[in-house]
C-alpha cells in the first residue's frame, strides 16, 4: 500500500480522513510503497503514482503492454473523481486533500497513456468498451487516449467548481 493509506488499511478505516467511508476488517500492509515505486511480478512491472485526494495515499499505476508487435502504455487510474461531502477546505483531518488534488491533475496530465483504465469500470466505459471488443471493434475501444484526457479534465473541474464553492480558491 502507499504509505499514506497504510494506517488506513491496518485499521479498518478508522485512521481515514472520510469519517463517512464504510469501515472494513484491518489487514496487515506487508509492503509500504512510494510514488515512483515499482512493482515487478512475472515480467510485468508496474510503476505507482501517489495521485492523493480520494484517498491520501491514492494510486495510481502505469505499466506498458505489447500486443501485435506493438508497446501500449497502460495507466490503471485510482481516483481523480472529488467525493460529494468531503471538505475541500479547512479539512483538519486532511489539511493538504486542496493541495494535493491539484498536485494530483497536475501529475496525471503529464502521462500520456494508450490504455485508460481505472479502479471503477464507470470512469473509463467498461462495459461500453467491452461491448464494442466483443462485437469486433477496431480499432481496439480500450486504447482510448482521448477518453483519459476528458477524463481527467471533467475531474479536474468538477474539483475546481466544488473547491470554489467552499470558498477556497485553486
Amino acid at each position: 500500500a502507499m504509505e499514506r493509506d497504510a494506517a488506513v488499511i491496518a485499521t479498518g478505516g478508522e485512521a481515514d480522513f472520510d469519517e463517512d467511508r464504510p469501515r472494513f476488517r484491518p489487514a496487515r500492509v506487508d509492503r509500504i510503497i512510494r510514488d515512483g515505486d515499482r512493482v515487478e511480478l512475472g515480467g510485468t512491472v508496474l510503476v505507482a503514482h501517489r495521485t492523493a485526494g480520494h484517498t491520501e495515499g491514492c494510486t495510481t499505476w502505469t505499466t506498458v503492454v505489447s500486443e501485435n508487435g506493438r508497446n501500449y502504455s497502460v495507466i490503471f487510474v485510482c481516483s481523480a473523481r472529488y467525493s460529494p461531502g468531503v471538505k475541500l477546505v479547512n479539512n483538519e483531518r486532511y489539511p493538504d486533500i486542496a493541495k494535493d488534488y491539484a498536485a494530483t491533475y497536475a501529475k496525471l496530465k503529464a502521462l500520456s497513456p494508450d490504455v485508460f483504465l481505472a479502479s471503477h469500470g464507470f470512469f473509463f466505459g467498461l462495459v461500453e468498451k467491452a461491448k464494442r471488443l466483443e462485437q469486433g471493434g477496431q480499432p481496439n475501444p480500450f486504447i482510448d487516449p482521448a477518453g483519459y484526457k476528458a477524463y481527467i479534465e471533467q475531474s479536474e473541474r468538477d474539483f475546481l467548481a466544488e473547491l470554489r464553492k467552499q470558498g477556497g480558491s485553486p
